[in-house]
């Protein structure tokens, strides 16, 4: 899996030097990444433009992981966010799953780990959009 695969991932964390490292080191397996510091900038970025997956912190100043992923999946449920940890518990990992996180993967992670869940991600997303514009077929040929 750490060959190059072609993905559009937006990395939320506000620890600048993990950012800038894992931003580096996915670009260099072919991913396409735009990196922000906070929550905020993430709701904001995952309105204007559509990704492939998100991977968001779960420590964060302001509003913080758990928030993030809310604001997120209200303005686009299809959207496919992996929640990253580095003091994760159980009870987090589970409420970020019930909020519709598709993944839950604590720090520091295996880089192979992350593009293997970031092309689980890509996956589900385009059987996602797969199916729907199957079912707008449908209705045009009805």
């Amino acid at each position: 899996m750490e060959n190059e695969m072609e993905a559009k991932v937006l990395l939320v964390d506000d620890e600048k030097d993990f950012l800038e490292t894992l931003s580096n080191r996915l670009e260099m397996r072919g991913l396409k990444v735009s990196a922000v510091t906070s929550g905020e900038q993430a709701v904001t970025e995952a309105k204007a433009q559509e990704f492939d997956a998100i991977v968001v912190d779960l420590s964060m100043p302001g509003i913080d992981g758990l928030e993030t992923l809310k604001r997120i999946k209200a303005d686009n449920p299809k959207a496919e966010i992996i929640m990253l940890t580095g003091q994760g518990s159980i009870a987090s990992g589970v409420e970020a799953m019930k909020l519709g996180a598709g993944d839950f993967l604590q720090k520091p992670v295996e880089l192979s780990v992350l593009m293997e869940r970031i092309s689980q991600a890509k996956t589900k997303k385009m059987l996602v959009l797969q199916q729907e514009s199957l079912e707008e077929l449908r209705k045009i040929l009805k």
